[in-house]
């Protein structure tokens, strides 16, 4: 079934924020309908969205996703009615553990119990958000006027469950297409409008092109405890076995070059704009209801490629 839905990750690599106003403007032109952060190294997950508010007329935006370790439930929760009044009720609220290397490497908070963590925190928001006062005693001073939907980052079994009972949908990533079933078979109790969503990184170019490039995104990436355990429970933990003993014996190179080349076809989007937007549809026919892709190329050619896999 054709998605309603095409997301544009921000911020765009090499774009100052001050210069993503015509991006986002050209990509709410040519039908994309969400905007989605992420929150790694680069700019926090609510600034781009909050000068994007002001940018757009009925595009959604949406944290893809900030951690709830860096952030406590409150702080959270008047962070959400901000975007929520700032956008005319056109936000969407996505949160998850975030990773080990990022909170408790990073941030020097303790990664503990993550479940139980996001658990937490949705249970918070929903009384936050719906005006009422939360056990802490914590309460919005105006509640937010309209609905602001909860999206969860879920990679495996536990946190898909927990998207299911309690949020509005679950985001994945760094998603292998032979992976997608596994995924969907988690969220099989799910409604019609719960909502799967996916960022997708796609570099365009030929293998010899792109192949260092994707070599270290994947080995980075999926060396991360969180992800390496995605991964191995798709199945994959022979394939990653090399890859992630080279990276704790803290040799980046050699990680980089035991990355096998074909789960990096499988989970990247590679070759030309063409080639992405079939790879994209298979996404799609299987079940992933938000594609949000992340175009991984130079500022001048960002508005070509947005245009090109728009929807």
């Amino acid at each position: 079934m054709p998605t309603k839905r095409w997301g544009l990750t921000l911020p765009l690599p090499g774009v100052s924020l001050a210069d993503t106003k015509d991006f986002v403007q050209l990509a709410e032109a040519e039908g994309y309908t969400d905007l989605w952060t992420g929150e790694t190294g680069g700019p926090d997950g609510f600034t781009p969205l909050a000068l994007s508010a002001a940018w757009t007329e009925n595009v959604r935006l949406g944290t893809g996703i900030v951690g709830v370790f860096q952030r406590g439930p409150a702080l959270l929760a008047q962070q959400a009615a901000a975007m929520t009044d700032a956008s005319s009720g056109c936000f969407a609220l996505g949160i998850g553990a975030s990773s080990d290397r990022m909170v408790e490497g990073w941030n020097q908070i303790p990664f503990r119990k993550p479940l139980s963590k996001v658990e937490q925190t949705v249970d918070f928001l929903r009384v936050a958000l719906a005006g009422e006062r939360t056990d802490t005693g914590f309460k919005l001073e105006t509640a937010p006027a309209h609905e602001t939907p909860i999206i969860l980052a879920a990679l495996r079994g536990k946190m898909l469950q927990l998207a299911v009972n309690k949020a509005d949908g679950a985001f994945t990533n760094f998603l292998p297409l032979a992976g997608l079933p596994k995924v969907t078979a988690g969220i099989d109790a799910a409604g019609d409008e719960f909502e799967l969503l996916c960022r997708f990184f796609c570099i365009p170019g030929e293998r010899e092109q792109v192949e260092g490039l994707a070599r270290f995104m994947f080995s980075s990436y999926i060396t991360v405890p969180v992800y390496a355990n995605f991964f191995r429970w798709l199945g994959y933990e022979e394939e990653i076995a090399p890859m992630v003993e080279a990276w704790e014996n803290k040799d980046r190179q050699g990680a980089a070059a035991a990355a096998p080349w074909e789960l990096i076809e499988e989970t990247f989007l590679l070759g030309s704009p063409e080639q992405i937007r079939e790879r994209l549809d298979e996404y799609v026919e299987g079940g992933i209801t938000l594609p949000v892709i992340t175009p991984i190329t130079t500022p001048d050619n960002h508005a070509a490629l947005i245009k090109a896999f728009a929807p």
